[in-house]
C-alpha cells in the first residue's frame, strides 16, 4: 500500500447557465428562512462589499504553508466556477493574494472562497473577482509540493462542498446546494422576495403588520393554552 500526496480529479459538470443566473438572483437571508446546516461560518466575510454570485464549486484542499495545487487547479477552472479552498484549518499563511487574483480575472472566475487567510487586500479588490475569506496575513504559501486534493469532498466555513455543487455568496453569507435542490429552492426563495416586495408597499402605505400577519390572534391563542396548562 502506498500514500497518495496527491489526489486529483477532473471537475464536474458545470450547473446549466439559465439556473445559475436565476439561483443568483436569491438572497442568502432569504433561503436562511428554511434552512440551516448549508450556510458557512459567518466569519467568512466578503473583500468587496454589495456582491451576490452563484456558480459550480471547483474544490482544492492545499495544506499549511503549501499552495502547489493551486497553481495546478488554476490552469484547470472555467468561466462562472466558484473555486473554494479548503486550508486544513491553517490560520497562518495566506494562500490567495493579489497575484492569484489576476489570474482568477483572466479565468473569469464567479468567485473565490477561502477558509483562511489572504493577503494584498487592495489588489484583490482592484481585480474584481468576488472573495470571500477569513482574515488577512503577510505570511505566504509557497510552492513546497507536500500533497492536497482537487476536485475532491472538501470542508470550508463547517460545510462539506463537493465538487459540482451549488455556491450562492453574497455579503449575509455562503450557501452551498447539491445540484438537484437548487432549482427547487430558487423558485420558493424568489416567490417570497417579490411577497416580501408587496409586504414593504403595504407598510409605506401606512398599513400594519397586523394586517400583514394575524398577531393579535396569534398572541390570544398562545395565551389561551398557557392557561389551559395551568388550570
Amino acid at each position: 500500500m502506498s500514500i497518495k500526496s496527491y489526489r486529483i480529479a477532473d471537475p464536474a459538470p458545470q450547473l446549466d447557465a439559465g439556473l445559475i443566473a436565476r439561483f443568483a438572483r436569491v438572497e442568502a437571508a432569504t433561503v436562511g428562512h428554511y434552512l440551516h446546516d448549508r450556510f458557512m461560518r459567518n466569519d467568512l466575510r466578503p473583500l468587496i462589499d454589495g456582491v451576490r454570485v452563484a456558480g459550480t464549486a471547483q474544490t482544492v484542499s492545499i495544506p499549511g504553508p503549501d499552495s502547489t495545487l493551486l497553481y495546478h487547479a488554476m490552469d484547470r477552472v472555467r468561466p462562472g466556477d466558484i473555486l473554494v479552498i479548503d486550508r486544513a484549518g491553517d490560520e497562518r499563511h495566506a494562500a490567495w493574494g493579489g497575484f492569484m487574483a489576476a489570474v482568477a480575472k483572466e479565468r473569469k472566475l464567479a468567485a473565490v472562497i477561502i477558509d483562511g487567510m489572504i493577503t494584498d487586500p487592495a489588489a484583490i479588490r482592484e481585480a474584481g473577482v468576488p472573495t470571500w475569506a477569513r482574515g488577512v496575513s503577510p505570511i505566504t504559501t509557497k510552492l513546497l509540493n507536500l500533497g492536497g486534493g482537487y476536485n475532491i469532498p472538501v470542508s470550508c466555513g463547517g460545510v462539506t462542498v463537493n465538487p459540482g455543487d451549488a455556491i450562492l455568496a453574497d455579503d449575509c453569507g455562503i450557501l452551498v446546494l447539491p445540484p438537484d435542490q437548487v432549482a427547487g429552492i430558487a423558485d420558493i426563495a424568489l416567490a417570497d422576495q417579490e411577497d416580501e416586495g408587496s409586504w414593504v408597499a403595504r407598510i409605506n402605505a401606512g398599513g400594519t403588520l397586523q394586517e400583514l400577519v394575524d398577531i393579535a390572534g396569534m398572541i390570544a391563542d398562545r395565551q389561551k393554552k398557557d392557561g389551559a396548562a395551568h388550570g
